[in-house]
């Protein structure tokens, strides 16, 4: 059976790790434990180039922004990479692109940031990471920036507050796109505990 939902996660240079390996281990674990549901979850880069993320992790995107094909959601993370896109019109016109052929997007970190300056948070709720608060509301029109969320879901456009809330986001888009039950059981099969020692 085709998937009937097909989950993009973007990596590049300087992606965190977590903000988008936390999310990938969710949801393909959604989709590999329980293929029934009709989910694929795909790495996706500009290219298929081998990238260097925040902390000198390697990767290599599976597909590009052509073959990855059509996306019903999209994972944004953050990272020191972000900068580079906040000013490169083919990203903005490239996440412009997904919105508007009804792709739900969801970041997390600073990955709201492309969200904003590409005009998609204007006069809408969103968060980013604690430090990246202000640039977010500087990034938009009338961004109502919600500095205490750990993630918001304002329908096909959510944002996630840091790598713990992009993992919270991910289990949330089980609930959503699956069931609550789902998600319980994902959670468990990954056995994601929170449970800090400090």
């Amino acid at each position: 059976m085709p998937p009937s939902r097909r989950i993009g996660v973007f990596l590049f240079a300087g992606a965190e790790e977590l903000d988008w390996a936390g999310p990938w281990e969710v949801l393909a674990a959604w989709s590999r434990i329980w293929p029934d549901d009709g989910v694929e979850t795909l790495t996706v880069g500009r290219d298929k180039a081998p990238l260097t993320c925040a902390k000198g992790l390697q990767v290599v995107p599976a597909h590009d922004w052509v073959d990855a094909g059509p996306l019903d959601l999209l994972i944004y993370p953050g990272g020191r990479g972000v900068r580079a896109h906040l000013d490169d019109q083919a990203v903005l016109d490239w996440v412009r692109g997904l919105a508007r052929a009804g792709t739900v997007l969801a970041s997390v970190c600073t990955g709201s940031w492309v969200l904003a300056r590409a005009g998609l948070l204007d006069g809408r709720p969103a968060t980013s990471h604690w430090s990246g608060l202000d640039r977010l509301a500087e990034l938009g029109r009338d961004i109502e920036v919600r500095r205490e969320a750990r993630f918001v879901d304002d329908g096909d456009i959510l944002s996630a507050a840091g790598v713990s809330a992009g993992i919270d986001m991910a289990l949330h888009l089980v609930a959503r796109l699956g069931s609550v039950e789902r998600a319980r059981e994902v959670r468990r099969y990954i056995q994601y505990d929170p449970a800090p020692p400090v």
